[in-house]
């Protein structure tokens, strides 16, 4: 029997993300990060770094952590992940495809470095934006990679009381772009 409630614990990513954008405009007093905001708001920003933090730690170590990735994610089949290389739908897709067929199977001596970080939290919503550095070799050949990027990140705060990630987007910026020169037309 179809349980119409299963549909209402979690939303699709662009429901989510509609629902995560009026959601902020309906807020009254936003909460996002700097000295002047509640202890509670503080909390949320440093939670998310953290987050964050394990995020690229989870890529950079050989072999690649699933287990600390899992700490980061909620595993659902409702997560997604956007990327240069494709995109992932739900916890599985994400483990698999990103972390493991991807991070793992096609680079070695991984590292991720995010750098200015800014978190937005919006009672049981946030978001974080940031740039990043990521250093490896390629397995196959061993020559080196080097890319930097830009990536947004959305999370949840769960039932229990913990921030999971729910979405990343991110993308490489281009050599133009790394370098300062105006981009092409």
């Amino acid at each position: 029997m179809h349980n119409p409630r299963a549909h209402m614990r979690f939303l699709s990513p662009p429901v989510f993300v509609v629902a995560l954008v009026a959601g902020c405009f309906a807020q009254t007093a936003p909460v996002g990060s700097g000295p002047d905001l509640p202890q509670g708001t503080q909390d949320a920003t440093a939670s998310i770094k953290q987050l964050i933090a394990k995020y690229a730690e989870a890529v950079s170590t050989e072999p690649v952590d699933i287990g600390l990735a899992s700490q980061v994610w909620l595993h659902s089949p409702e997560v997604s992940l956007i990327f240069p290389l494709g995109e992932e739908h739900g916890w599985n897709e994400v483990k698999s495809n990103f972390y493991e067929n991807t991070m793992g199977s096609l680079f070695s001596e991984r590292k991720l470095t995010p750098h200015d970080i800014v978190v937005h939290a919006y009672g049981n919503s946030a978001w974080a934006e940031f740039s990043w550095h990521f250093i490896a070799k390629w397995r196959k050949s061993g020559s080196s990679v080097e890319t930097n990027g830009r990536e947004t990140q959305i999370y949840r705060m769960t039932g229990r009381g913990r921030w999971a990630l729910v979405h990343v987007h991110y993308s490489a910026v281009t050599p133009a772009e790394s370098s300062g020169a105006p981009p092409a037309p």
